[in-house]
């Protein structure tokens, strides 16, 4: 296709800025990345609304905001049960993150995936105009490319996934991967936020599907098809972010931390509930510092951020309930009379408040088991005083640890090696700091999101 584009359409799960299960209460992730920028291009955003009806309707509510018009359907409860309970985040959050034994393959929840898709597509496609650039994101619908063609939408279509990619073996025990991944290979452009998962897909599409792959370009060709698969590091919104410092909320924030730790140290964790995030695995590292340091007990105040998350599923209700249960066997056996060693807050916190956290920490502790980017840790970086920046502990299995490698980079499963990085952040002299500091803000600064965004779509243009 030629000339200019029209507008873009995003079509995600979620749809910022609005209310319901489906969307988020404070801009952060995909839901803050996208919402800059479709600000600075314009367009449209289409999704579920988060909420439920008892019947399908097929009804789209429009409605405008910050110049982004907005389109939403609601569903039923048999849909979100099956469809985002069920195949997205009981099969495949936990199948890519690799645990397999939290994985659940259940019939009704494929047809309930593909159900949905369907009727985000049949939404999508009433608001796509000729000339229109279409980017579809996250696992929640990677089926809606080929839904989007089946109905003859010839535009240029691009998948961007924020999560990683299994290896083969892995990827392979899902019941119909085949079906999954040829629909996949519908769109122009795929996008990966880091090498392996974009290896990972490369290598199933050549083994297990037979396509023609060009390891280079990152060419694909299946039954007639071309399609193209690149790496496209997410960044945040720098200038966005840290344009946030001098407001009440995010000084006030860091007035808190200070004050309440009481010239301890802190050390902080931003996460969402999730068993990815190894905040069991995290406090297990803490707990051998502790042990092997009892002399620095007072001298360090951790404060986990982790807001509960799709309390519906079992495994997020498991983990809330070990993650208490290690906080209080911590808190029980260092605590003292005026203060606990680890404190364990439930709530979610603005993007400015959390900047003022970020910047009152000496230490962010940031350990997934295994995570597509991580924006947590890009933050905090962005957070810090360039004068007196804290230090980054970042796991060696998060996707931002190819573009952050002047963090402390641990292994999250080795609670030693935590505890080892632990007592080296809180003993690192000021220059070394600083040194660490700069080349990291470099490449938060350089690899931002608006970056990120129009290296992907210029690519969707030209492929």
């Amino acid at each position: 296709m030629t000339g200019q584009r029209d507008q873009l359409v995003v079509v995600s799960n979620r749809v910022s800025g609005l209310t319901g299960r489906g969307a988020p209460g404070a801009q952060g992730g995909l839901a803050g990345a996208l919402e800059a920028v479709l600000k600075r291009r314009g367009g449209t955003w289409c999704g579920w609304s988060g909420n439920e009806r008892g019947e399908f309707t097929g009804d789209v509510h429009i409605n405008y905001r910050d110049g982004i018009r907005k389109a939403t359907i609601d569903l039923e409860p048999q849909d979100v049960e099956e469809y985002y309970n069920g195949y997205a985040n009981s099969t495949i959050w936990p199948l890519f993150h690799c645990r397999l034994d939290l994985t659940r393959y259940e019939r009704n929840f494929g047809k309930g995936y593909e159900r949905v898709n369907k009727r985000i597509t049949d939404c999508a496609a009433q608001l796509i105009g000729p000339g229109d650039l279409v980017w579809v994101h996250d696992y929640h619908l990677m089926a809606l490319g080929k839904g989007l063609r089946m109905r003859g939408i010839a535009n240029r279509i691009g998948f961007f996934l924020h999560i990683p990619w299994p290896p083969v073996r892995l990827f392979s025990s899902l019941p119909f991967h085949e079906r999954l991944v040829s629909s996949l290979l519908k769109y122009d452009l795929i996008g990966f936020q880091c090498d392996e998962w974009l290896e990972n897909f490369l290598h199933y599409c050549r083994k297990d599907l037979g396509a023609a792959v060009d390891e280079q370009s990152g060419r694909i060709k299946y039954e007639g098809v071309t399609t193209h698969a690149r790496v496209y590091p997410v960044g945040i919104d720098f200038d966005h972010f840290t344009a946030l410092a001098d407001t009440p909320e995010a000084q006030e924030a860091a007035w808190w931390l200070r004050s309440s730790t009481r010239e301890r140290i802190a050390m902080i964790g931003v996460d969402r509930l999730d068993y990815s995030k190894g905040l069991p695995e995290r406090l297990d590292g803490i707990g051998c510092f502790f042990e092997r340091h009892p002399e620095r007990t007072h001298d360090l105040v951790f404060v986990q951020i982790a807001p509960p998350s799709r309390e519906d599923v079992k495994s997020y209700r498991d983990i809330r309930a070990r993650l208490e249960r290690k906080t209080r066997q911590i808190n029980d056996a260092f605590s003292e009379v005026e203060f606990d060693p680890i404190r364990y807050v439930k709530r979610g916190f603005s993007q400015a408040q959390l900047y003022g956290l970020y910047r009152a920490a000496r230490i962010a502790l940031v350990t997934p088991l295994r995570d597509g980017m991580n924006l947590v840790a890009k933050e905090y970086v962005a957070a810090q005083d360039r004068l007196d920046p804290g230090v980054l502990i970042l796991s060696r299995f998060a996707g931002a640890a190819r573009q952050l490698d002047s963090a402390l980079i641990v292994n999250p499963h080795n609670p030693v090696e935590i505890a080892q990085a632990i007592r080296a952040a809180m003993d690192m002299p000021l220059e070394e700091r600083r040194s660490r500091w700069e080349r990291l803000a470099d490449n938060v600064r350089d690899e931002n999101v608006h970056v990120w965004a129009g290296n992907f779509l210029h690519d969707l243009e030209s492929v």
